[in-house]
Parts: C-alpha cells; structure tokens; sequence
C-alpha cells in the first residue's frame, strides 16, 4: 500500500514540476522619464511599492558607466541605454540630437531577441517621439502618443494613451514583451522642480505609479497568466536637481536612476552590488532566454534573477 502510494504522489508532483518548468517567459518593461527614488519614497506610490515586495531593486542604479562617461545626462542617450544595453561610445547617442548614432551596430535590444528567438511578439508604446523614430528597431507594434496640439504638450493624454494601448496589448495580444515608456514625471520636475518636496513632482510621480498598475493589473488578468512567467522591469534615465538635469556627471541626484527586477523569477531585496542602466534590457533579454552573443557587445549584464 505505501508503494502505490509513494508512486501515486510521484505521478502526481512530476505534472505539476514540468508545467512550471514549462511556463512561457515574458517580460513588461516600463520607463518612467526623469523619475527619482527618493521622490518615489515619498510619494504615495502602492503599484510601485509591490513590485518592490514582490522583487529585488537598487535605489541607485547609475546612469553612467566607469569606462564612459562623455555623454549629456539627458533623455537621448539615456533612453539608448536602457534600449541598447550598451553605453553611448557604442551606441553613439551624447546628447538629444541623435547625430552620430549607431543602432545598426548596436540595435535596439528587440533585434537582439529576434536573432535568437525570430518568432517573438515585440510591442512598444511610447509618449516621446525620438524613442520611436530613432531608436526602437525590430518591433511588431511600434506607436508614438505625443503630439503637439496648438503649441502645447499634454503628456498626462499621452501616457494615459499608450498605457491604455498596453493594457489593450496584454489583454487581447500575446506580447513576449511589452515597453511602455511614461513621460509625464520628466516634465513636471523640468516645469517645477525635480526634488521629493515639490508638490508637482510628486503628483506626477503618484498618476505614473497608477499607471503602472493599470499594466500590471492587465498583465495578472490574462486568462493565459497562470502558465506565463513575467517578469516586470522598471526604471529611469535619470534624476534631477532644480529644474534640470544636463550637465549632471558629479551630481549624485542626477546620476542616480533605479531599477526594479520584480516577479517569480526576481530575487528578493535590494542589490547588494552596484547596477547599471545597462543592465536593464540585458536582464529582460536573459529572462527571455536570449543569452547575449559576444559579437553583440553588450556592456551590461543580468542582474536580480534566480
């Protein structure tokens, strides 16, 4: 009797371990512009705060490597970063005039995923127009939410536009990974101030983490979820001091970003080592199963993963 019934709890564990193993991987990758941790902290910002609990982070994730560090501490080379994996000697971006870049060479990381894996479903839905026209490369879905309308630039509409076409994504589509970039917080710190008492700042903060639970919301409902593994990936291109930011290479508010690494796959806590915004699309492409190819020559590196 004992052996049939070792063997009847063998039958019924070894299904259970092999759907796990078997779970497709997909990752939902946010950027939020101009965004500071310490402002986050102080913000009332629940969406963001679980994904903490649920994943690993650093509060200071630099934006600026030890090997170069030349570039602006502005959007363009930033959002280059975060989308290349590279620093900006490769990628070619210093400034917001994209003049010398290189993204045949150094491509926007869903060409990476494409070599590997032909077949993946890659969505991005953006409210800053050089991140479309410049820089996103090899995406199924590509869309650009910002418009000047009569002189005036709305990026509540805008981020509230292409976070409502992510939702719309993740409950209808089968994206293998998802961006959606945020704009809304870099705008209230340039008009205001980009600093933890600014009211501004702050309320801008508090709709863009409602916005993230919109997309993670959407993500948990997917009638697919249950044999999905995501993995949720936040982060910036940049702090801010005053009402700036360019110029901030010795300007530790400047410099330091974030980076959050959440989900079943991510580690738990806060990094005990020191990350990179390169490390941020490296550590989606790993999760993806994208392991990087030497002649891609990646600077960054997977972090915060089991």
């Amino acid at each position: 009797m004992f052996r049939r019934l070792l063997v009847l709890a063998i039958v019924l564990l070894v299904p259970a371990c092999a759907s796990a193993a078997e779970k497709v991987k997909k990752v939902l990758y946010i950027g939020i512009d101009g965004t500071r941790f310490d402002a986050v902290e102080k913000a009332e910002t629940p969406q963001l705060h679980a994904l903490l609990k649920e994943g690993i982070h650093s509060p200071s994730c630099l934006i600026l490597g030890d090997r170069y560090q030349k570039n602006d501490t502005v959007s363009g080379p930033g959002w280059s970063t975060i989308l290349t994996g590279v620093w900006a000697d490769k990628h070619g971006v210093h400034d917001n005039q994209f003049k010398d870049s290189k993204y045949t060479d150094f491509p926007h990381f869903f060409a990476r995923l494409k070599e590997v894996r032909p077949a993946a479903r890659t969505v991005s839905h953006v409210t800053w127009k050089p991140v479309h026209e410049k820089i996103t490369s090899a995406a199924d879905v590509s869309v650009n939410y910002e418009e000047k309308a009569h002189g005036v630039l709305d990026y509540d509409r805008y981020d509230n536009a292409a976070v409502a076409a992510g939702v719309q994504e993740l409950a209808e589509g089968n994206p293998d990974v998802l961006f959606v970039y945020i704009g809304q917080v870099d705008v209230a710190g340039h008009a205001h101030g980009f600093h933890p008492t600014v009211p501004e700042y702050i309320s801008a903060i508090e709709r863009a983490d409602k916005l993230v639970g919109q997309l993670v919301a959407a993500m948990k409902a997917r009638q697919t979820y249950a044999a999905e593994d995501w993995l949720v990936v936040v982060t910036s291109d940049h702090g801010g001091k005053g009402k700036g930011h360019g110029s901030g290479h010795k300007i530790p508010e400047i410099l330091s970003s974030f980076l959050i690494v959440s989900g079943p796959a991510a580690e738990r806590g806060t990094f005990a080592e020191q990350v990179y915004l390169v490390d941020a699309p490296v550590t989606v492409l790993a999760h993806l199963g994208a392991t990087p190819k030497d002649e891609w020559k990646l600077d960054g590196k997977p972090v915060g993963l089991k």
